[in-house]
């Protein structure tokens, strides 16, 4: 198998916004290793040309995420001031191939954790504020229909994020029952609560540090961690307005255009 042949599909499938394949349709006997590699390469590539890491993102964390892409544990990819929208950008759909939205936390790394062994107080103690936000999903594979080493090579399906003007100290925040509406377009789409989260939206952040110190890896002081959807995904089209909403926490909002 080629990581690198692969890696570069994927890399000029999102570059020119089309669909390509399913990877395991190709390599059935592909492993989550090989994934891994796969996506690697691709960061080491944006880095290379200028990219700068701001943080990192661990997927298919919640219940309904699971149940959308049939997987029963959860996955990491890589972020980029490249996918960053400030307050109020628009998001260009033309960018995309086939997005979704996904309602979540993000944590703001006041220390850098790294596993082996790290712990939901360990989480506590590293974090200085919390923050709602937006992840803009998308895949480079048709149809979204994808097996779990497709989105792990595909960066985690990963494409743009919002963060929320609005910072929460970690010690406000009640990890178990802060609840989210989600809307499109001014109607409720999706509403759920952090403890859909594995429990605790910390513990999803604890999983991915102990998920990255496998591959020498770790969450650096000052980055972003998006801790995973509390619900499914939701497709948008450009006109569509997706907000937030978490309560006491504030909310974040996108709009989509052409």
């Amino acid at each position: 198998m080629d990581h690198g042949k692969l890696a570069n599909s994927l890399w000029e499938a999102e570059q020119n916004q089309v669909q390509i394949g399913r990877l395991t349709d190709l390599y059935p006997e592909m492993s989550v290793e090989d994934a891994y590699r796969i996506q690697l390469a691709n960061a080491e590539r944006r880095l290379q040309e200028g990219e700068r890491l701001i943080g990192m993102k661990i997927g298919l964390t919640s219940q309904g995420m699971q149940r959308l892409l049939h997987v029963d544990v959860p996955d990491f990819g890589h972020l980029f001031d490249s996918m960053l929208l400030t307050d109020g950008q628009i998001c260009h759909v033309s960018q995309l191939i086939q997005p979704k939205v996904e309602g979540e936390l993000s944590f703001c790394l006041n220390r850098s954790l790294k596993g082996p062994g790290v712990t939901v107080a360990d989480v506590y103690g590293a974090v200085r504020y919390v923050v709602p936000s937006l992840e803009i999903v998308d895949s480079r594979i048709q149809d979204w229909k994808i097996k779990l080493q497709d989105t792990i090579a595909d960066n985690g399906s990963s494409a743009r994020l919002m963060i929320g003007a609005r910072m929460t100290p970690i010690e406000q925040v009640d990890m178990r029952l802060t609840g989210m509406t989600l809307e499109k377009n001014g109607e409720l789409v999706n509403s759920g609560t952090t403890a859909e989260v594995w429990g605790n939206p910390a513990a999803a952040v604890a999983c991915l540090a102990n998920m990255l110190a496998e591959f020498g890896m770790e969450l650096k002081a000052g980055s972003i961690v998006m801790a995973g959807a509390l619900t499914a995904a939701v497709p948008v089209t450009a006109g569509d307005i997706v907000t937030a909403s978490f309560q006491g926490m504030g909310s974040v909002t996108v709009k989509f255009a052409e």
